[in-house]
């Protein structure tokens, strides 16, 4: 290797050990967002009393009709404001996203930690794979896991952690793997999902703002996605063994695992569990497979507006609850019903410092909401994007990044979809380019920067879990961890996009990039 490239890598890890040290001299994540939420009150104050607000057209999610709305900073000083900060302040947490997802996928995980199915599990995972695949397995299983809404989250990011620590590795580095995939690589994946159709329609609708019969399919960029989940399994494997596991250094923390082999006892349980997991899957393939399957929607859809979609996090609750039931069984670690009652309550009683990071997450993310920042951001966001005068590719890349940066500030990606589509998808229209195509580069931004905003609303949970391995984790660490895969997938799917375009290759079945 040259001096010159040994002297650009060291400023790199120079800059991302800056970034750590800066973000973990600050608060504890707690008081971090109890400040966050105190600069939105007082910040929405001042941009209330001077009148900012932006008017824009949006289609209405559900309807398909536009709209045109007027959206004024409110201040959160005034009475009604202090009124809802104080009035609000418990449905602020019981209403935080994550929150019901994470805790009741916990029952489940809790019972499958407890007796041990998961530790014999991962000891037979790291008997039996390659050491040089785990990484590469850890980010595609990431990647994948978004076909089933946010499970990733709370299932696949701490395993990740797990499986690192069962390989002898860092488990923060594993941690790192599997959320990278699960959020930055959140558009990719080799089959549909369930963000679209709902990106898809809304396409659909601003599209038909240039020409009423255009029609947007939940397929339009399936063939560009099944590639990307191999670019990002690619990009986020050489990320986690080039530059984060090698800052991360050798784990010295307490929390150790063993690698022995799989005892007598342990090889029966898993047996067992894998019997159980096998007849538990059948079961809701049964309640879901047939045409007119009672956890299908009404329509016969499995996903839009199915009670599978709906019911997915008891459903993961189940998946492992069921095979960590029999597991215990068979291998002697479940005596009664009490011991599985004990296990739930060992895994409720480890979210304890997750529930207070909730609370104090939940009020920002509320307060933000209120004061309609984030949307005045993103309307301010594309109307510079507008005003640049760009066309073509670099309009494209400039959106990509504009996308990116709005994500920073609103996590919902249907929300900003919503917002941007009547503005850019008509705009590349008039110029030549398909909706989906614009749909595409929206994607991009939106995935890339989910790994390095707070405002993320499973963020919180991803330093809680952090903080198992590492009590000195705070944002910082995260953060700095995180921006190596965020910038590494901005270029390179921007790359692989710029490459896609200039070949002219298909999106999806049918699905061109010019009209």
């Amino acid at each position: 290797m040259s001096q010159e490239v040994k002297r650009k890598k060291g400023l790199f890890n120079r800059f991302l050990d800056m970034v750590e040290v800066v973000g973990n001299r600050l608060p504890h994540p707690v008081t971090l967002f109890a400040l966050f939420s105190l600069a939105v009150i007082v910040i929405s104050f001042f941009a209330a009393q001077a009148g900012v607000s932006v008017t824009f057209e949006r289609i209405v999610i559900g309807t398909g009709e536009m709209e045109e709305v007027v959206v004024t900073a409110v201040s959160l000083l005034s009475a009604e404001g202090i009124r809802r900060i104080f009035s609000e302040a418990v449905t602020n947490f019981t209403g935080f996203a994550p929150l019901g997802t994470v805790l009741v996928a916990m029952l489940g995980v809790g019972v499958a930690e407890g007796t041990g199915l998961i530790q014999a599990a991962l000891r037979k995972l790291v008997l039996s794979t390659p050491k040089k695949l785990v990484t590469v397995v850890v980010v595609f299983a990431g990647i994948m896991s978004n076909i089933a809404s946010d499970a990733g989250y709370v299932v696949l990011v701490p395993l990740g952690a797990l499986i690192f620590l069962n390989f002898g590795r860092h488990p923060l580095a594993g941690l790192a793997a599997a959320f990278a995939g699960v959020s930055g690589g959140f558009s990719a994946n080799l089959l549909v999902g369930t963000i679209d159709p709902l990106l898809g329609g809304i396409s659909q609708q601003a599209a038909q703002m240039w020409q009423p019969d255009y029609t947007v399919d939940p397929t339009a960029n399936w063939y560009f996605m099944i590639a990307s989940t191999f670019v990002i399994t690619v990009l986020g494997t050489l990320v986690t063994e080039r530059i984060v596991e090698p800052r991360l250094g050798e784990y010295k923390g307490d929390t150790e695992v063993s690698i022995d082999q799989v005892a007598e006892n342990e090889t029966k349980g898993l047996k067992w569990a894998g019997i159980s997991l096998v007849v538990f899957i059948g079961i809701i393939l049964a309640l879901v497979a047939p045409e007119n399957a009672v956890l299908r929607a009404d329509d016969g859809q499995i996903l839009a507006g199915s009670a599978f979609m709906a019911g997915l996090v008891p459903i993961i609750a189940l998946f492992f609850l069921v095979p960590g039931i029999a597991y215990g069984i068979a291998a002697g670690s479940v005596k009664s019903d009490k011991d599985v009652a004990g296990f739930m309550g060992k895994a409720m009683a480890s979210m304890g410092g997750y529930l207070v990071l909730a609370f104090a997450a939940g009020q920002f993310v509320a307060y933000f909401s209120w004061s309609n920042l984030g949307t005045i951001l993103a309307v301010k966001g594309a109307d510079f994007l507008e005003a640049t005068g760009m066309t073509g590719i670099p309009m494209l890349i400039g959106f990509i990044i504009v996308s990116g940066f709005i994500n920073l500030f609103i996590g919902s990606a249907s929300a900003k979809w919503a917002i941007m589509a009547p503005v850019f998808v008509p705009m590349l229209m008039a110029v030549g380019y398909t909706p989906e195509l614009t749909q595409l580069a929206y994607r991009i931004g939106d995935s890339v920067t989910n790994i390095i905003t707070p405002l993320m609303s499973y963020f919180a949970i991803i330093v809680a879990f952090a903080k198992k391995y590492d009590e000195n984790t705070g944002i910082g660490t995260l953060i700095s961890s995180m921006l190596p895969y965020s910038i590494v997938f901005m270029v390179g799917w921007t790359i692989m996009f710029i490459v896609w375009a200039v070949l002219g290759l298909p999106l999806g079945p049918g699905v061109t990039m010019y009209l």
